[in-house]
């Protein structure tokens, strides 16, 4: 009886499914050649392809072209990345994966001869892991020692050391807590002292996820506590005040506000007054926040009922001396800066919408009386001036969205001007414009009057308007002489930019250097642009096509692809007639969130963010003429506009914008995509840098798999530093609240949220007793769980 060979059948289905994906990364290549980019897509495409047909005609040479492609694979990656482990993952894993699938048995026993073919493809398949591991088992970031000055005379007195009266906790803007209960020794026993919950939650017809069918609905708030209170504001501007022991709510008001036409929803804190001893009123001790209908109200602290002597039955409206104003097109986010007698605050205006809207124009009114005091408005002569009645302030000058802070020695508040509207096009901006427009400006608080501009982007084209207040800190003088009151303002763009804030004068070194040109017709670009090269910059190095990222080869070659088709030469690349990268864009490196500063050992602690957007502009006669947007001549109410689109009525163009993801939903430039670092304000180094936060709650097209890699991940929201060595911060997609080691940037402690913590942290004492507190309620734009709660953290 004779023996038979076993039937010998070829992978097939494996050969035809390989060779498809082969030769679409090939076809994908070609385009990313034609274009001037690598040509290493077209030749592994090539490769995967022949690969798979030799697999499904049963021929063991597929192995070695494979082990071939692989081993050439790995090297390429090492020569565009080196040993960057999140660069190698999308350039690795897929090749690999797929090397190991040509191993499994159903495979090689359907060729001949498979031995030797597959020993080549298993070392090839061992090479790539070691690069990747050894990828990974890079240092990431950048790790230091801070040094341990404490300095006796850094804090501030000016509020008592258990309290935190303003968004900063002082109108110095630090945030800075100095208690020292909870410390670097003893936070990892940090526990829960009490969940209270606000009542107000996100409605029908409100957005998960940032798109266009509805209004973003935040909860950004930063508690301000008081004595035994804490006061917070909700994104429906409710106020409501808690026990600060134990949580239990005190009182809550509802001033019913109509939110139909905000498309942003949001209340990032209130204010407190204290009327002078003597002073005959029902409301001696009062909380002042803003309502997002463009008003103010004034509450009673201790019983939540309105201020009937502060305007009208405790309102005021902010769109008196505006003019017309579109629904929608004015209202308050920041908590005002009250000081001083003066409760001054701005608004925010509709960005990107039309020429010609609403004031910018800063306002002081009597926190007492509710009456306006001065405005400055910058198209005015002279710029602080009480209007009349019948008075209207200047239209579509720049605004000042952010909170505000304030040197009360000096009697100097400082504002962090916006743009003047639309962001993309600035062909008719008029000379006060283009003076204010995303500056750093110091008001005289009593009476409105400037007292020094400096301004950090010239003609801005990108929406880097400053969106917060400087943070003031006293450095050391040079060579042993007096200390100089300075002020750190944080930027979109990364850069912190040291003045002296009774000046305005850089303290550092600035320098202007030469940036893209080549604007749109009827605009114009600035030749320089101000960097401010005496500190580190948080800046992200110009995008490369070789450092473009992607999960996957492909989603990284289409990543590459449309990198080949944008107008794109670096930081302040204008926007063109096609699609243009950004990046650094407008929604930071640093936002409204800003960076807390450890007064005695002067570091600066600031978290950051980096993802690319995609802005493009187009002829607003075919625009129209396709029905992209509809006409408007600024009257009546603006007609809806969807699609990301950027209407600009009243300038040549429409807009688009939107943020650069790959066709999973990720960013195509590599992690960390969030990072948090500490900076020394006396030898302006980088004392350390570390990813910030993980992948567990995204995922690829919008996802949340629960995967936690530590990416670094987008983050809103700020942190806070305290005398006991910490950082707190919320902010990341990730929903958590954790503490970091100052000195080194290392996590000491997290907790899980229950609810995305999309706001600033803070810190307070009551009978002896340190609590740390964060409002967890989401964040829309970021697609983090919604919620309502308010959560107190203590030792045992």
């Amino acid at each position: 009886m004779s023996s038979r060979p076993p039937l010998h059948r070829p992978p097939r289905i494996s050969g035809v499914v390989i060779a498809i994906l082969g030769f679409l990364l090939a076809a994908g290549g070609a385009w990313l050649v034609a274009l001037g980019g690598s040509f290493y897509y077209l030749i592994a495409g090539l490769a995967v392809g022949v690969t798979g047909v030799l697999l499904a005609r049963g021929a063991a040479s597929a192995l070695w072209l494979y082990a071939v492609t692989l081993l050439a694979t790995a090297i390429w990656a090492m020569h565009e990345v080196g040993l960057d482990g999140w660069s190698l993952e999308p350039r690795l894993l897929v090749p690999v994966l797929l090397g190991i699938y040509l191993l499994m048995p159903w495979v090689r026993r359907g060729l001949l001869p498979p031995r030797t073919g597959a020993i080549a493809v298993a070392v090839a398949v061992l090479v790539g892991i070691g690069v990747g591991v050894a990828g990974f088992m890079q240092p990431v970031g950048t790790q230091g020692e801070s040094v341990a000055r404490n300095l006796p005379d850094g804090g501030d007195s000016s509020v008592a050391d258990g309290d935190w009266m303003f968004y900063g906790r002082t109108p110095k803007g630090d945030r800075f807590s100095p208690l020292d209960q909870i410390n670097a020794g003893n936070v990892k026993n940090l526990k829960v002292a009490w969940t209270a919950r606000t009542g107000d939650t996100m409605r029908p017809g409100e957005d998960v996820g940032g798109t266009d069918a509805g209004h973003e609905f935040n909860f950004e708030n930063t508690p301000i506590k008081v004595n035994d209170t804490l006061y917070v504001c909700t994104g429906h501007s409710w106020v409501v005040a808690f026990d600060a022991a134990t949580g239990q709510k005190k009182w809550s008001f509802d001033p019913k506000a109509n939110t139909d036409a905000d498309v942003y929803l949001a209340c990032r804190g209130v204010a407190y007054y204290e009327a002078p001893a003597g002073t005959q009123t029902d409301c001696p001790r009062r909380i002042i926040a803003p309502v997002l209908d463009a008003r103010v109200l004034a509450l009673n602290a201790d019983t939540g009922k309105p201020c009937e002597d502060f305007g009208e039955h405790g309102f005021i409206s902010l769109t008196q001396y505006l003019g017309h104003v579109p629904a929608g097109f004015h209202f308050v986010t920041s908590p005002p800066l009250v000081l001083q007698d003066r409760v001054i605050l701005g608004g925010w205006v509709f960005d990107n919408q039309a020429e010609n809207e609403p004031s910018g124009a800063i306002r002081a009114f009597d926190p007492m009386s509710g009456k306006l005091v001065w405005a400055w408005d910058v198209g005015h002569d002279p710029q602080n001036w009480l209007p009349g009645p019948d008075d209207q302030l200047t239209r579509g000058t720049p605004n000042a969205w952010g909170v505000y802070t304030a040197d009360p020695d000096l009697g100097m508040v400082y504002l962090p001007m916006g743009n003047a509207t639309p962001d993309y096009f600035g062909g008719h901006r008029r000379p006060f414009d283009e003076k204010y427009s995303s500056s750093t400006v110091a008001l005289d608080i009593r009476t409105g009057e400037p007292k020094w501009v400096y301004q950090n982007t010239h003609h801005d084209l990108w929406d880097m308007d400053v969106p917060v207040g400087p943070s003031l800190v006293d450095l050391p003088g040079q060579n042993g002489g007096a200390s100089i009151p300075a002020l750190v303002q944080t930027t979109k763009r990364g850069e912190f930019f040291v003045l002296d804030r009774r000046t305005g004068k850089p303290v550092t070194d600035v320098e202007e250097k030469p940036v893209p040109q080549g604007a749109v017709p009827g605009d114009w670009t600035s030749p320089t642009q101000p960097y401010s090269t005496g500190m580190p910059s948080l800046t992200p190095a110009d995008l490369k096509e070789e450092h473009l990222w992607g999960a996957t080869p492909f989603d990284q070659l289409m990543c590459r692809i449309e990198f080949r088709k944008a107008v794109y030469k670096g930081q302040f690349t204008p926007p063109q007639l096609k699609d243009t990268i950004v990046y650094p864009a407008f929604d930071g490196v640093i936002d409204w969130h800003g960076a807390s500063i450890d007064p005695y050992n002067k570091l600066i602690i600031a978290n950051a963010n980096y993802i690319p957007f995609i802005i493009s502009l187009a002829p607003r006669g075919p625009a129209e003429a396709k029905g992209l947007v509809k006409p408007w001549d600024g009257t009546g109410n603006e007609p809806k506009v969807g699609g990301g689109l950027a209407p600009q009525y009243g300038t040549p163009y429409v807009g688009k914008v939107h943020p650069w993801l790959n066709p999973l939903g990720v960013p195509c430039n590599p992690p960390p995509w969030g990072t948090i670092a500490a900076i020394d304000l006396v030898t302006h180094r980088l004392v350390w840098e570390h990813p910030l936060g993980t992948t567990r709650d995204t995922g690829p097209f919008g996802t949340h798999v629960n995967a936690p890699l530590p990416t670094g991940i987008f983050n809103i929201g700020g942190n806070m530093t305290t005398r006991g060595g910490l950082v707190f911060i919320g902010a990341t997609a990730d929903n958590y609240l954790r503490a970091i080691d100052e000195r080194t940037g290392r996590e000491l402690w997290k907790a899980r949220l229950p609810a995305g913590g999309q706001a600033n942290p803070m810190s307070y004492s009551v009978n002896g007793k340190q609590y740390v507190v964060i409002a967890a309620g989401g964040h829309s734009g970021l697609g983090t769980t919604s919620g309502d709660y308010v959560v107190a953290y203590t030792l045992p």
